[in-house]
């Protein structure tokens, strides 16, 4: 919550009558703690501090003393000040957050990896418990075990937990509505609970050790694994006793990619920053349980020219603002104010959080890590810049441009035969691609399989929403098709008068391989053809590999929901209650195809006739 200012200097603000006056401003200021806000031209806000005194730290930005060029080109924007007067530094620090997080001003440290991270959830609120993955609040009944560092290591972990326990990851409606196991139960990750292969205490036995391994105690689900296969063995019973043989194996896999702290375990955080060339990075490594769910560099900006101690200080509130907070946080470099820090996030963690610089042990050791981490994570990042301003240059010598380029994007069509057809736009800069900015459009009213008019359309609504919000405009802009597609993406620009930006069609040749791509640029006389290993036909084909790749998954997508939500809304006596109750009865829609006539038959509200009916239109013609 934000805390509730005591004072707020309205007489001080901007305003027709009483207009802005520095020294006046500064005369009247309180000593004591609060929040400043460097507001600009038009009431823009450009930059919002913390001050345990804020006559004293608002004062020093207008005092003769050298400052970094940063502050003095925010200084020269300055229209006015005001201040929120808060009771303490700490109600001061959460405010200065809020501010950041709700506003962005362009002065102050800003994270880009703002998002939750994924959490792997058991819910036990169903008497068959199910694992699933799960982000944002945790409101559901059970056991939440994370957070992880990417969607992609919480999949790879919840696969090897399945192997080992066999938990249920199917929706409840799926599992209610199952008249035979499926395809997770054949490949030996589900036990199969919804058409009774296993009991409801050992399934239990499968939960309980599923959540004692996550919750580090991984010894003793070992141990009653191998206990029940040894028994198992004893009794011939060789099938159970290789199965028991499996999960181990699973298990003991699960442990070779997670490093144990041998020594003071339980929840932390180890948070190491660094920086070169005037660029920080945080490299954040989560411990839960005394294991290493992995680590994660995240570069915040607007840092240039500040000291680590600051840098901490603005990451920590904002990248712990909308995730959970464990007990300790761990930092090569104590931040500003550290006692207060922690108290601003105990209170809005509704706990304990104690921030700690660790100087030996196990725990200095795996500061140490996260420091190399970060370092490494610098290094590349500096190759991947090299790499991104080697790109531009190559695409300002192709288009002839006068100056590099700091933005390309790209645009795809993706549909089967007309259906569900997506239009995918991606973005490149110097850092490569600029996944945030990616945008997909469902492309509508026009006839099925046009991809002029698809792509005309994508390009029209793309640059008028950046015409309406203000937003940069790319210098190029890549357009998968030939000289058809051109004109209608340079009619949709014409439409919106935008000039200035450098269009290019990439046509596949005629055999359509790799590598024989040709550019239809306006202007030329005549299409270009490059070798297939020329750096800048590379450089062509990667951005527009990936428009390819994310508008076909855009397209499977919308065609998949397409499909099941109208299949069966085409058969005569279907509804939508009747379409709930087969689907969940078969669990999709490829389960009502397979059903046999006796099979539909039992589905409540589905007679003969119409058994027939679904049958024959899967399976004969269209009903």
């Amino acid at each position: 919550m934000d805390p509730e200012p005591i004072e707020h200097t309205q007489s001080d603000m901007e305003t027709a009558e009483t207009p802005f006056v520095l020294g006046d401003f500064l005369r009247t200021l309180t000593s004591q703690p609060g929040i400043y806000q460097m507001v600009g031209s038009g009431g823009g806000l450009l930059y919002v501090g913390k001050a345990r005194n804020l006559k004293r730290r608002v004062s020093s930005y207008f005092q003769k003393q050298r400052h970094s060029p940063k502050t003095l080109a925010m200084l020269a924007r300055v229209k006015r000040v005001e201040v929120v007067v808060t009771h303490t530094e700490t109600e001061a620090l959460v405010l200065e957050a809020n501010l950041i997080k709700r506003h962005h001003p362009p002065y102050n440290i800003l994270l880009r990896d703002d998002k939750s991270y994924p959490y792997l959830f058991i819910e036990t609120s169903h008497d068959t418990p199910r694992m699933s993955l799960h982000r944002g609040a945790q409101k559901g009944k059970g056991h939440y075990f994370g957070p992880y560092p990417a969607v992609t290591a919480l999949r790879e972990s919840m696969v090897l937990l399945q192997k080992a326990f066999r938990l249920r990851t199917c929706e409840d409606h799926t599992f209610h509505h199952r008249s035979r196991a499926c395809l997770q139960y054949q490949i030996r990750r589900c036990s199969g609970p919804c058409v009774g292969h296993i009991s409801g205490a050992d399934y239990a036995r499968d939960v309980a050790d599923t959540i004692r391994f996550l919750e580090g105690k991984s010894d003793e689900a070992i141990r009653r694994l191998n206990a029940c296969m040894q028994a198992a063995a004893e009794q011939f019973d060789f099938e159970e006793a290789a199965r028991r043989r499996d999960q181990i194996a699973a298990l003991s896999k699960i442990q070779e990619r997670q490093y144990v702290v041998q020594a003071g375990g339980g929840d932390f955080d180890v948070l190491a920053a660094a920086q070169e060339n005037g660029q920080w990075v945080v490299y954040v490594s989560f411990i839960r349980n005394g294991r290493q769910l992995g680590g994660r560099a995240i570069f915040p900006r607007h840092t240039e020219e500040m000291r680590a101690p600051d840098v901490l200080t603005a990451f920590l509130m904002q990248f712990y603002s909308n995730k959970d907070v464990p007990g300790n946080l761990l930092v090569n470099v104590l931040p500003r104010s550290p006692t207060s820090l922690a108290e601003a996030l105990s209170s809005e963690a509704g706990h304990r959080v104690m921030i700690d610089q660790p100087q030996r042990g196990p725990r200095r050791r795996w500061m140490a890590l996260a420091f190399t981490n970060a370092v490494g994570a610098l290094r590349q990042r500096a190759q991947t810049a090299t790499a991104g301003r080697r790109r531009m240059l190559l695409l300002q010598e192709l288009f002839d441009l006068a100056e590099t380029p700091q933005r390309v994007e790209c645009f795809d069509i993706s549909h089967t035969r007309g259906e569900a057809a997506v239009a995918s736009c991606v973005v490149f800069g110097e850092d490569g691609a600029l996944k945030s900015a990616y945008r997909r459009f469902n492309i509508r009213d026009i006839q099925g399989g046009d991809d002029y008019a698809a792509i005309e359309q994508a390009v029209h609504r793309r640059y008028a929403r950046l015409q309406k919000e203000g937003l940069a405009l790319p210098e190029i802009v890549l357009i998968d098709g030939g000289p058809g597609q051109v004109a209608r993406a340079q009619a949709a620009l014409d439409a919106l008068e935008i000039a200035g930006i450098q269009l290019c069609g990439v046509a596949k040749g005629t055999t359509r391989r790799p590598g024989l791509e040709m550019l239809h640029i306006p202007g030329w006389a005549a299409a270009r053809q490059f070798d297939d290993d020329d750096p800048v036909l590379l450089v062509i084909q990667e951005i527009r590999d990936e428009a390819h790749r994310f508008a076909i998954a855009g397209h499977r997508a919308r065609r998949g929901k397409t499909r099941q939500e109208s299949d069966l809304d085409g058969i005569a006596g279907i509804g939508p209650k009747r379409r709930v109750a087969l689907l969940r009865a078969f669990g999709g829609l490829r389960g009502v195809r397979d059903a046999g006539i006796e099979d539909l038959q039992r589905v409540e509200g589905v007679h003969l006739e119409l058994a027939q009916r679904i049958y024959d239109f899967f399976h004969v013609g269209r009903a």
